[in-house]
């Protein structure tokens, strides 16, 4: 219909620059007057790669994963390709065995993997065996550029030292997340040196461990709050946790923020929606799961490509100035 080859159409269809600008035009026109839409089975076979790209993940937090698959569906809307969305438990010793079945069996176009997934080299040297494309989401570089979409948690967390220190509080209590997250260490790491800047340090007494999860966060901050020369701010490593200090804030009888300022981090829906609004460090979740899939697949590129996000404090009402009395 359009008096080319099969060869050009496919071009076309694939977005190859080997095609004058009239002639995919022309091609365009036709594909849209027929509603033509390829054969995704016939394409994985042409590829020998399916059209599918692969989010494996292992996070306590379900909000996060949703967000990066809204931001990967965002990056593949109109482009053929499809997401598949793999569970992983990290600590299993059958977990590379799985992913070697599931790549096997799949034949991904290639997979993105986010915290804290992206932070098992073993993993990533499985993919390389299985010549697998992958991107990894993580707080810090971890690999080549073209892997690697950055967050920056550190400085994320240095925001919120900032915050609650100028606002006068001393006694500052961290919640900390578990200690086989990277991030967990980046954000406390940052938090330290926030703290740092303006004089301050962190008191060991201070510092509970939490699991990113809300239960975790009420058992942390209860016994925060239980201690004599309780704290008067609390800052959570993630929203969840910084949900369950509120809980346990209530549950003693304390106001949020006048009794106790509290910071989350993530700025998930949650953040929002809770009574006080609650101050956190927003990181671009969806953003950051559309970067990666424009980074595995260039063809779905809308703009120039970024290989990093900033975190940004988001002051809510969750955080007041130091009581005086």
């Amino acid at each position: 219909m359009a008096g080319v080859s099969k060869k050009t159409v496919s071009r076309v269809i694939n977005d190859s620059p080997l095609v004058r600008g009239e002639t995919r035009e022309a091609v365009k026109a036709i594909i849209r007057e027929t509603g033509f839409a390829p054969d995704p089975q016939a394409r994985g076979l042409a590829f020998r790669r399916a059209f599918l790209v692969g989010l494996i993940y292992d996070n306590p937090n379900p909000q996060h994963t949703v967000s990066h698959q809204q931001g990967l569906l965002d990056a593949f809307q109109g482009s053929g390709f499809e997401l598949v969305v793999r569970p992983v438990d990290r600590t299993s010793p059958r977990r590379l065995d799985d992913i070697r079945s599931f790549v096997e069996r799949q034949k991904p176009f290639g997979v993105v993997l986010p915290s804290p997934v992206s932070e098992d080299e073993a993993l990533v040297a499985l993919l390389k065996e299985l010549d697998c494309r992958y991107v990894r989401i993580a707080s810090v570089p971890l690999d080549e550029p073209d892997r690697m979409v950055v967050s920056h948690d550190g400085e994320g967390a240095a925001q919120a030292a900032r915050h609650l220190a100028d606002l006068g509080h001393r006694r500052i209590a961290l919640i900390s997340g578990p200690p086989n997250f990277r991030s967990s260490h980046e954000r406390r790491k940052g938090f330290e040196a926030g703290l740092a800047e303006r004089g301050l340090s962190l008191d060991p007494a201070l510092v509970r461990q939490g699991g990113y999860t809300y239960e975790t966060g009420v058992e942390a901050a209860r016994e925060l709050l239980a201690l004599k020369d309780r704290p008067t701010a609390v800052f959570a490593l993630n929203d969840e946790m910084a949900a369950g200090a509120y809980t346990s804030a209530h549950a003693a009888g304390l106001n949020v923020p006048a009794e106790l300022s509290v910071v989350g981090f993530d700025d998930a829906p949650i953040a929002a929606r809770l009574w006080p609004p609650m101050t956190s460090v927003r990181l671009p979740l969806r953003d950051m799961g559309r970067l990666a899939g424009e980074l595995l697949v260039p063809t779905v590129q809308r703009q120039p490509v970024l290989h990093d996000v900033q975190p940004e404090l988001i002051v809510r009402a969750s955080t007041a100035a130091f009581p005086t009395s």
